[in-house]
């Protein structure tokens, strides 16, 4: 089964996420995980479908497979690495980029809970 980049249902299920938490959440009903960790939760299951996508039209990916692991774990490392350690320490994001290790957790988590749907929903159907 060909992975379906930007309609892929968990993209759109993230894109759907992200809309209600920006105007309906973080506006009516503050709490912490949505205010701070959501976003951070569905960033992988979001841009990586984008990334891939950019990818497969300027030739840098050669097939429509579903995400492999190596292209969830780079992100998900250089990611944490930009967000969460170099740019809280440089000067022009000071005040506006804080690190946080929770943000890391919220990502990975994210991460995994993707590829598990990935592997399951484009696993090849197999009739008996």
């Amino acid at each position: 089964m060909r992975y379906r980049y930007l309609t892929d249902p968990l993209f759109l299920v993230c894109l759907i996420a992200y809309c209600i938490n920006r105007w309906v959440l973080k506006v009516h009903f503050v709490n912490t995980f949505s205010v701070n960790y959501l976003n951070d939760f569905i960033c992988v299951p979001f841009w990586i479908p984008i990334m891939l996508f950019l990818m497969r039209k300027s030739g840098l990916r050669r097939h429509d497979a579903p995400p492999q692991a190596f292209e969830i774990l780079i992100p998900l490392l250089a990611w944490s690495w930009v967000f969460e350690v170099y740019l809280p320490r440089t000067s022009f994001f000071e005040g506006l980029a804080f690190s946080d290790y929770r943000d890391i957790l919220c990502y990975t988590m994210g991460a995994c809970v993707a590829a598990a749907f990935w592997k399951w929903r484009y696993l090849p159907k197999r009739f008996a």
